[in-house]
């Protein structure tokens, strides 16, 4: 989750200036918005996130108490597949994340029919990993979402525009989807060799292999 701080400080001799951060970690925050403090010169602390949500000092401590028992340091690898002899598609998420001070890992792929291109099934198998996402009851921070469609991701960040209409239909689900959840996105475009998991489990989806997986990793 990150944040920016918005106090008034007031120096010595009376004279009084607004300030704002720029966007920084919850927690780094806290700590920089404490060191203000100790001057005794500052006020109206708040801590902002990218959606406008406001913090005191005293419910931002909490809130990042609290988050330490729910799911987050995020990160969502996703690939799908389209074999254009059957018409069905493949789809894969990976989900790296901490809870309770340790580390896990969640893998799900599903097989789907009704689409009709490659990219049609890449933006498919975000959504699936945005799904789990919200089964996992990950809300309001910040997720790094990877894959290797320089489609997909290019045109959710707004780099490349977006014309055909069925894209345009999943780029405003997931749109909205993060939204509703109130994650801020971090889009990075890899190799498909380094998104080797996602592309094993889509593939793995069209051979009909089912799989759903959740394990702790070690903490090495």
């Amino acid at each position: 989750m990150e944040v920016r701080i918005e106090l008034t400080y007031k120096t010595p001799k009376g004279a009084e200036i607004s300030f704002r951060s720029d966007y920084m970690r919850a927690a780094k925050a806290v700590l920089i918005a404490e060191d203000f403090e100790k001057t005794g010169r500052t006020k109206n602390i708040l801590f902002v996130d990218y959606h406008d949500t406001t913090w005191t000092m005293k419910d931002l401590k909490k809130l990042l108490k609290e988050v330490e028992t729910e799911p987050h340091n995020v990160t969502l690898y996703f690939d799908g597949g389209f074999d254009l002899e059957t018409k069905r598609s493949g789809l894969g998420c990976v989900i790296y994340y901490q809870q309770n001070n340790k580390k896990y890992r969640l893998r799900k792929n599903a097989e789907v029919e009704q689409l009709n291109t490659n990219n049609e099934a890449e933006y498919a198998a975000l959504h699936l990993g945005l799904q789990e996402l919200e089964q996992l009851g990950v809300h309001h921070q910040t997720i790094t979402l990877i894959g290797d469609s320089q489609v997909v991701l290019n045109q959710l960040s707004g780099d490349w525009p977006c014309v055909e209409e069925d894209l345009n239909k999943w780029a405003d689900r997931i749109e909205t989807k993060l939204d509703d959840l109130g994650i801020t996105p971090e889009y990075n475009v890899v190799s498909r060799k380094k998104n080797g998991e996602a592309d094993q489990l889509a593939s793995q989806a069209l051979k009909g292999v089912e799989i759903t997986s959740t394990m702790e990793l070690d903490k090495k």
